[in-house]
């Protein structure tokens, strides 16, 4: 069986809809291929790994004996003074020498295949919408584009550690919500496996979730 049809026997999720005004209005229906998925848990390790390997700035560096300034000159005559011979005081032997093979600046990032990030995506978000932690709401506003309002209607919601994916149409919601440190908000653009593993609760609203079907439907199969 190939992937597309396998894909498609994965049964359909259903999760709690909410109104704009945070009352539950009943289920919606979502694509098994993009929020019911299953499968091994070494390829979200492999995409979080390759987040955090990308995100790693690089700079640590240190100076070998050819990067410290003085040394230029032997500290004393090859031989009879009974010492050891040294041709420079910066040798990594001596204090206030270089370092061998110490930390130099480097890029520690990589991709892994687009295929597999996609799958590993769909894996994120499937865990999330199955063991119910996933909310759908019809629209993301708000009387005024106020914090206070915004921590209210995540609270009504009963959302405590949520990762909010903001869609089209939500940028009021996104200038209110912004500042909460309880919560994030991501772009559906920037929607990455990272993000939803690291946060307990996972928030959008139909239109994004719609959004986010297409997107990764088709690559899921």
């Amino acid at each position: 069986m190939d992937e597309r049809a396998r894909a498609a026997e994965i049964a359909n999720v259903k999760a709690p809809l909410y109104s704009a005004a945070r009352e539950r209005t009943g289920e919606i229906e979502l694509a098994g291929a993009v929020f019911g998925r299953t499968g091994h848990s070494g390829l979200l390790f492999e995409a979080v790994r390759m987040q955090l390997a990308n995100r790693r700035a690089g700079t640590a560096s240190t100076k070998t004996r050819g990067l410290i300034a003085g040394g230029g000159r032997k500290p004393w005559r090859q031989k009879g003074t009974g010492r050891a011979r040294a041709g420079s005081t910066r040798s990594p032997l001596w204090r206030h020498g270089g370092t061998i093979f110490g930390p130099q600046p480097r890029d520690y990032s990589y991709q892994m295949p687009k295929k597999a990030w996609r799958r590993a995506l769909t894996l994120a978000i499937s865990d999330r919408a199955l063991n119910g932690k996933l909310t759908v709401v019809e629209a993301l506003e708000l009387a005024e584009p106020k914090t206070k309002l915004a921590k209210a209607a995540l609270e009504a919601l009963g959302l405590k550690h949520a990762l909010i994916v903001i869609g089209e149409g939500d940028e009021g919601f996104f200038r209110a919500a912004r500042n909460l440190a309880d919560h994030k908000l991501l772009r559906l653009a920037g929607l990455n496996v990272y993000d939803v593993l690291n946060y307990d609760e996972l928030l959008m609203t139909e239109k994004t979730a719609r959004a986010i079907e297409a997107r990764l439907g088709s690559v899921a199969r």
